[in-house]
């Protein structure tokens, strides 16, 4: 059964082209490559990986609770919508609620894809070349799985949300080779990566856990790479350089914020939209999580160098300064030890099973 067949509601086009005019850069000098780039460029050679090999396709999602996740996780939770529902209509919300998640994964991984492919046209210095084509086989490989996890495991999948893709075509639209980094390796990576560590951290299903945190792993290299291409480059603009890429970051990161009112969720189950979306807007749980989807794009806008009072007012009016002092490398480190862990025990369970089938 095709992708068509699963959505809850077809996409108004099939095909979303976006006009694009920028250069594609060639460049003649390859000795001229950032230490620390070329580093990042190598690790993310050594660490690929197949995701038919890695992940144990085997398993099963719960049809009631499909990632294993906390009903607090639902924004309605608690309110008078939620307490009127019955034990089959939660169940159905669930899966309805982590399908869109899972969702806008996917498409907004199709977005890194094609973005990152920009990159390699656009950006002027062999060192980021490098590193972007390893990203790209990254994406690639992040859109399988999360495409393969909707289709034989969901079996549901959701449209792209409008903000995400507004943000993407502000991203992709603009012809200068910084906001593709800005955009995609600054914000939307910046956010899924806090987005997926909620999956990770918090759900009880094997099989979506261990396909985020090997997602995850990646991701933090990525958001790396923006940082190290747009810390060098951000000290060379002129002030009214700098104010035009402070107002995307703040236009992006209010479409970010509100892309996790989840209405398209409340308008395919027949709900109140509008009440939906209010209380999830009051929800404490989802406060404190859309807060925290901010936890490693803040201190990155500001190590770029992109941190002046139009950012901060934003920041602090979403109440999300306090994140500056996040120290992104360490959270990065975090995500790759722990997709190791998810590894070591993917081959424990098949240490057991191969010495069952032996006696």
């Amino acid at each position: 059964m095709s992708t068509a067949e699963r959505y809850t509601k077809r996409p108004e086009d099939e095909h979303w082209c976006v006009p694009q005019s920028f250069d594609s850069t060639f460049r003649w000098e390859y000795e001229d490559g950032r230490d620390k780039l070329l580093n990042l460029y190598r690790k993310g050679k050594q660490l690929q990986w197949d995701a038919d090999e890695r992940i144990d396709w085997s398993q099963d999602l719960d049809p009631e609770n499909p990632v294993g996740l906390p009903d607090e996780a639902i924004g309605i939770f608690g309110s008078d919508l939620w307490n009127g529902l019955n034990d089959d209509a939660r169940a159905n919300l669930r899966r309805h609620f982590q399908a869109w998640q899972f969702s806008q994964f996917l498409h907004g991984e199709q977005g890194a894809l094609v973005c990152t492919a920009k990159i390699v046209q656009q950006v002027p210095n062999m060192d980021a070349k490098f590193y972007a084509s390893t990203q790209v086989v990254d994406e690639a490989r992040h859109v399988e799985a999360y495409s393969r996890l909707l289709h034989e495991k969901f079996d549901l999948v959701y449209p792209i949300n409008p903000h995400l893709k507004s943000l993407l075509d502000d991203t992709l639209s603009d012809s200068r080779w910084d906001f593709t980094y800005l955009g995609m390796q600054v914000l939307i990576e910046g956010v899924a990566l806090a987005a997926f560590g909620m999956i990770r951290d918090v759900g009880q299903n094997p099989l979506a856990t261990s396909v985020t945190a090997y997602v995850m792993q990646d991701e933090a290299r990525h958001v790396a790479f923006g940082r190290l291409a747009l810390r060098d480059y951000y000290p060379e603009l002129t002030e009214k350089e700098r104010d035009e890429r402070e107002e995307f970051v703040v236009e992006g990161c209010y479409l970010l914020r509100d892309r996790f009112l989840g209405e398209e969720v409340w308008e395919t189950l027949g709900l109140p939209v509008r009440e939906c979306m209010e209380a999830t807007d009051r929800s404490d749980f989802m406060k404190q999580y859309r807060s925290a989807l901010f936890s490693r794009i803040v201190p990155t806008i500001k190590d770029i160098g992109l941190w002046g009072p139009r950012v901060q007012k934003a920041y602090a009016d979403m109440g999300i300064l306090g994140y500056a002092e996040n120290d992104v490398d360490a959270l990065g480190a975090h995500d790759e030890e722990i997709a190791r862990q998810f590894d070591e025990r993917r081959r424990d369970v098949e240490k057991v099973a191969g010495l069952a089938r032996a006696s």
